[in-house]
């Protein structure tokens, strides 16, 4: 392992959980402050986003690195439904698709910043990050 990375190895679950909780919290304002109504992704993308919070909370005051197996199968699941979403968002092949067959449609665009960033993007890097940061974490101590 490089010197620098080894710096950052002490905090890299603090890390994860920070993007998991940031993550939440964003999901949260859009939904209850913005009025935003989550599509049925946006829904399967939280159920795999919020036990994050706690899970990575928990794991980074213990300094339980052991939490990898458990919580990295819930961020590639989320990060893989992230980017079939943004898919559908984002290229015109996927439009087609109607995962969503009640209330919103799972391809609108409630934010679209710099024409390529919308909440499904935000996950998806959110799920990434965490994905990243866990690889990196050491199984000892």
């Amino acid at each position: 392992m490089s010197k620098r990375l080894a710096i950052f190895q002490p905090y890299l679950l603090y890390f994860a959980w920070m993007v998991s909780l940031i993550a939440t919290l964003g999901s949260l304002y859009f939904s209850e402050v913005k009025g935003y109504i989550p599509c049925e992704l946006c829904w399967y993308q939280r159920i795999f986003m919020y036990p994050l919070s706690i899970l990575l909370g928990i794991a980074a005051y213990k300094g339980d690195r052991t939490i990898k197996k458990y919580v990295l199968p819930l961020s590639i699941i989320g990060g893989i439904i992230s980017i079939y979403h943004y898919s559908i968002q984002k290229i015109p092949g996927f439009h087609e698709i109607k995962p969503c067959t009640n209330g919103v449609p799972c391809n609108v665009d409630y934010i679209d910043w710099l024409g390529f960033i919308t909440i499904p993007f935000l996950a998806g890097t959110a799920f990434i990050l965490i994905i990243a940061f866990l690889l990196f974490v050491g199984d000892k101590e």
